[in-house]
């Protein structure tokens, strides 16, 4: 596949933003960057001009959905930053389930080898990456079951 296809993950938090990109081929999900949480326009402006200046096709956001199915506050804390995100491009943005993705991101550290303490920091480019990589297994999944990828 010769088409860039890179997408950026977002994992909104209250003190920072974790971020993740995948290779040009919209496979593999990698940490890139961690942002503070200033104010979410200026939140959402700066991760316009990151996903620009990587030629980002899509942007990620994770949204936490409760037990019930039902956005929790912190998920529509996200959305409304994945709408304030689209008021500054055109570039999609897509909500994807981010339930247990710091669960995740602890236990993957975990099982990398890393020491107790080193469990305990922030994860939020980890957690991004999670988010990013069941978004992009999904799509891959949906390739195999032929309907489209990367809509919404």
């Amino acid at each position: 596949m010769n088409e860039n296809l890179r997408i950026l993950g977002v994992d909104p938090g209250d003190k920072r933003i974790g971020l993740a990109i995948s290779d040009q081929t919209g496979t593999i999900a990698n940490p890139f960057q961690v942002l503070i949480h200033v104010k979410r326009d200026g939140d959402a402006r700066t991760i316009v001009s990151i996903a620009e200046k990587n030629d980002v096709k899509f942007i990620v956001v994770g949204v936490a959905i409760s037990e019930d199915g039902e956005i929790s506050p912190s998920g529509r804390k996200a959305a409304r930053l994945a709408d304030m995100i689209r008021s500054f491009t055109t570039i999609p943005v897509i909500l994807w389930d981010e339930s247990g993705s710091t669960n995740e991101a602890r236990f993957a550290r975990k099982m990398m080898g890393a020491k107790r303490k080193n469990l305990k920091g922030h994860m939020d480019d980890l957690a991004a990456t999670v988010i990013l990589q069941t978004y992009l297994d999904a799509q891959m999944s949906n390739v195999f079951s032929n309907t489209n990828p990367h809509t919404e």
